[in-house]
C-alpha cells in the first residue's frame, strides 16, 4: 500500500526494557490507517502456535420420538401403531413401551436422524397417538 507524501509519520518510543519499537502510521483523507511494528526484546521470544486448518466433522444429532399417555388410545392401538410405523419394532417391545407410556406418562420409542424422526413422528401423530415435540437426544 503506498502512502501519499506528507501523510507518513514515524514515532520512536523507548520502553523501560531494551526494546526498539517503531510504529508507522498514516492517516489521509480516505481515513486509511496502517500500523506496523518492529519489536526486538532481550527476553526469550514467545512462539505463537501455528493455526492449523483442520476440518472437524461432527455427526448429525439424533432426535427422540416420545409418545405421551392419553385417555382415549387403547393399549392395543398404541402397540399396533408402534409395530407398524417404527422399523424393527417387535410386538413384545411395543407392548413394553405401551406399558411404560401408561405407567410413566411417556416413553421414548425411537432415536435417530432428524429426517427419519420427522417421518415416524408424523405417522404416529396421524394415527392418533399423542406425541411430544421432537427433541435432540
Amino acid at each position: 500500500m503506498s502512502v501519499p507524501q506528507g501523510c507518513q509519520h514515524q514515532l520512536m518510543m523507548r520502553p523501560r526494557t531494551n526494546e526498539n519499537l517503531v510504529v508507522t502510521y498514516s492517516i489521509c483523507v480516505a481515513m486509511t490507517v496502517s500500523v506496523s511494528a518492529n519489536i526486538r526484546a532481550t527476553a526469550s521470544p514467545t512462539v505463537a502456535p501455528e493455526k492449523t486448518r483442520q476440518v472437524v466433522r461432527e455427526p448429525y444429532p439424533n432426535y427422540k420420538i416420545i409418545v405421551l399417555n392419553d385417555d382415549f388410545n387403547t393399549f392395543q392401538h398404541v402397540a399396533k401403531c408402534l409395530t407398524k410405523y417404527i422399523p424393527g419394532m417387535s410386538s413384545d417391545q411395543a407392548w413394553e413401551l405401551t406399558n411404560k407410556i401408561h405407567h410413566e406418562g411417556q416413553a421414548t420409542v425411537w432415536v435417530g436422524p432428524l429426517e427419519q424422526a420427522e417421518l415416524y413422528h408424523s405417522q404416529l401423530s396421524r394415527a392418533g397417538l399423542t406425541m411430544a415435540p421432537l427433541e435432540k437426544a
